[in-house]
C-alpha cells in the first residue's frame, strides 16, 4: 500500500495550511505536522516552508506529489482488480454531494447498493461542492456529486474522474398572486426589479443566482438571504421576494408560491457532475454507484 503520509501531503498541498488540511483529513494539526516532518526525514528532503500564515511546497514535495498522483491512480486501480479477480468488495461506498444530490439523486443509490451488494455500509454527507472535493482527496468519501461552480478544479485534474451527470433547469419561485405568476414561462430580466432571496455571499447558489442575474442583464436586489429550500419558499410565501430554484429542489407542498419556467438567451441552469478519485471506477460500489446516478439522471431528465 502507498505510505499514508503522502496523502496527507496531497491534502497539505491542496489547501495551503497545515491547520485546514487536519480539517480535511479529520486530523489534529500537530498529528499532520508531525506525519509531515517524518515524511521529510523518510525521504531526506525538506517538504515545506512556512510562508504567511501557510506554507509553501519545496521543489521536492513538487517533484514528490507529481511521481505521488500517478502511484495513487496505480494502486486503485490494482485494488479494483484485486477486488473483480476475487469477487470482493471493500464492503462500504461513501457519497458525497450537495443539498439537492443529497436529497434526490444519492438515496437512490444506497437503495440500489442495499439490494445488489446487501452487506455493504453506506454513508451519505451534504456538503458543498467544494468540500466534496476536499474529501475526496483525502479519501473520506469515494463518490461525489457536484454542481460545477467557481473555484473547483478543473476538469482536467489527473487527481480526479470527472463526468457530466445532469443539467438542472432553474425555475423562478414567485408569491401566488403575483403579476408574473399566470404566464406560462418568464425571461429571468422580467424579474429586475423584484427583491431577491438569496444565498449567503460566497456560497455556491448564491453565486450562481448572481451570475445568472448579470447575464441577464442586471444585479439582483438582496433583500434577504437563506440557507435552506424550505426558508426560501417560507419567505417566498409570504410575499418578502423572490427567488431561483432548481427544478429537481423538493420544495414543501404550498398553494402559496408559484414555479415558472425560464426561457429565452441565458435561460439559467446547473451543470451537474459526477466526481471520483481516478483509477476507482472499476471497484464494485463506485461502478454501481456511478451506474445508478446515470439511471435517476435519466429518469428525472
Amino acid at each position: 500500500m502507498i505510505d499514508a503520509r503522502l496523502r496527507v501531503l496531497r491534502v497539505v498541498a491542496d489547501r495551503g495550511t497545515i491547520a485546514a488540511a487536519a480539517e480535511a483529513l479529520a486530523y489534529t494539526p500537530s498529528a499532520v505536522s508531525h506525519q509531515m516532518r517524518t515524511l521529510a526525514r523518510d525521504v531526506g528532503a525538506v517538504l515545506l516552508e512556512p510562508e504567511g500564515r501557510g506554507v509553501r511546497l519545496t521543489r521536492a514535495a513538487r517533484l514528490l506529489l507529481e511521481r505521488t498522483d500517478e502511484l495513487f491512480v496505480r494502486w486503485e486501480e490494482i485494488h479494483a482488480e484485486v477486488q473483480r479477480t476475487l469477487g470482493e468488495t471493500t464492503g462500504r461506498l461513501r457519497l458525497a454531494g450537495f443539498s439537492t444530490a443529497a436529497s434526490v439523486l444519492l438515496p437512490p443509490v444506497v437503495a440500489a447498493a442495499h439490494r445488489t451488494l446487501p452487506r455493504t455500509s453506506c454513508h451519505i454527507v451534504e456538503a458543498d461542492p467544494e468540500v466534496c472535493f476536499e474529501m475526496l482527496l483525502a479519501d473520506r468519501v469515494d463518490v461525489a456529486v457536484v454542481v460545477a461552480t467557481n473555484p473547483l478544479p478543473p476538469s482536467g485534474d489527473r487527481r480526479f474522474e470527472q463526468h457530466p451527470l445532469m443539467v438542472d433547469s432553474l425555475e423562478l419561485l414567485v408569491p401566488k398572486g403575483h403579476h408574473l405568476e399566470n404566464r406560462p414561462w418568464v425571461r429571468l430580466a422580467d424579474a429586475a426589479h423584484e427583491e431577491w432571496i438569496l444565498d449567503r455571499p460566497g456560497r455556491p447558489y448564491h453565486q450562481l443566482t448572481s451570475a445568472a442575474c448579470t447575464s441577464a442583464g442586471f444585479t439582483p436586489a438582496a433583500a434577504h438571504e437563506i440557507v435552506e429550500w424550505d426558508t426560501c419558499a417560507a419567505l417566498v410565501a409570504a410575499g418578502l421576494g423572490v427567488a431561483l430554484v432548481p427544478r429537481l429542489a423538493r420544495l414543501p407542498v404550498s398553494d402559496d408560491v408559484v414555479r415558472l419556467p425560464l426561457r429565452g438567451d441565458g435561460a439559467p441552469v446547473r451543470h451537474i457532475r459526477t466526481i471520483i478519485r481516478r483509477g476507482t471506477s472499476d471497484q464494485p460500489e463506485i461502478a454501481l454507484a456511478l451506474s445508478e446516478l446515470q439511471r435517476v439522471a435519466a429518469s428525472l431528465a
